[in-house]
């Protein structure tokens, strides 16, 4: 863990765009251009939405249950697994960037569950994290699995400690006191939720935990939902139907918003952000050091992984144990930097 007069400074960029809808490589190119757009402006941490990649299954919301199967077929196909072409190409978008990347995805499991899952890649172009979302809200649980704690970890980046939950996660409170726990600095929050009260919660967070809180979110009109797709206008309207009218903000550990929030548009948010404030923050407030009173209150984080099944004394290709063949894993975590021969 790097000390906190050894941290560095960092400039952050939150992403607020729209991703191409059910298109998996044009939105991981827009992810691509978007954080050479970033990386040049010296962003030395991009963010993107929750489940960006291909788009947020926002017809949970407008269609009956379980009456969307065009629109899951195609979430399905276009969805991303874990590793493949498309994180290979996210990863050489960080690496060509120099830069953190986290980016939001519909990932495809080998059995074929869908998860809402957050990749992070470091400036090597390495994915170092690798979780997802612990319960999906609502209509999305008709798409989403259910994550396990594998995943509730954080990245030390020399700039701070990196990590984060997604969207209503940010609801949990024994959530969010695993990662401060964990020492979180720099606590991601991407969502779908475009409440008016989603910014406070931001806000409630960093100073909460002392840390700074990014918070991105797509912007998603109905004339973006292709007309090809069943239904479409049925349940889709035009540019004055907002699907997600956006919220991306940077907040300070305190709470005092650095950036945004932005609304109504695409559009790239940026704030300079010093960790090591966020270490001096809490000599006032420390939630799970001076604050904590472990003798009245304690918390027990499960983070072993925990696939459907286990195939004991199973031999891989190459001999020895078999690698696990679904789900994020706190062994075999890091791919290989891109360009490695590994």
């Amino acid at each position: 863990m790097t000390s906190p007069s050894d941290l560095r400074p960092v400039l952050v960029a939150a992403v607020q765009a729209t991703p191409v809808f059910l298109d998996r490589d044009a939105t991981v190119e827009k992810v691509v251009e978007l954080t050479a757009r970033a990386a040049a402006q010296g962003a030395g941490l991009v963010v993107f939405p929750e489940a960006f990649v291909p788009t947020y299954p926002d017809w949970v919301w407008r269609a009956p249950a379980w009456s969307d199967h065009s629109y899951y077929e195609e979430l399905l196909a276009q969805a991303v697994p874990v590793p493949s072409d498309a994180t290979r190409r996210l990863g050489e978008a960080a690496r060509s960037g120099q830069t953190w990347l986290a980016v939001g995805v519909n990932e495809r499991g080998a059995s074929g569950t869908l998860y809402n899952t957050l990749l992070i890649f470091g400036p090597d172009g390495r994915l170092v994290g690798h979780r997802r979302k612990l319960v999906a809200t609502g209509g999305e649980r008709t798409v989403w699995g259910q994550g396990d704690g594998s995943g509730l970890t954080v990245h030390d980046t020399g700039f701070g400690r990196l990590g984060g939950l997604i969207c209503w996660e940010n609801y949990m409170p024994l959530a969010r006191a695993a990662l401060y726990a964990r020492g979180v600095d720099v606590y991601l929050a991407p969502t779908w939720d475009t409440s008016d009260c989603w910014l406070a919660t931001l806000r409630h967070i960093a100073k909460e935990g002392r840390v700074f809180v990014v918070g991105t979110n797509s912007f998603l009109r109905g004339n973006d939902v292709p007309v090809r797709l069943p239904d479409r206008d049925r349940h889709y309207g035009g540019m004055d139907d907002t699907l997600s009218r956006g919220g991306t903000a940077i907040v300070a550990p305190g709470g005092d918003v650095l950036a945004g929030p932005l609304y109504g548009e695409e559009g790239i948010v940026y704030a300079e952000i010093d960790a090591a404030a966020a270490h001096t923050s809490r000599r006032e407030f420390d939630p799970v050091g001076h604050y904590a009173r472990p003798d009245v209150f304690t918390l027990t984080v499960d983070v072993t992984p925990r696939p459907a099944a286990r195939f004991v004394g199973a031999v891989g290709a190459e001999g020895g144990e078999a690698p696990r063949t679904d789900g994020p894993s706190t062994r075999g975590l890091v791919e290989p930097a891109v360009g490695s021969e590994a």
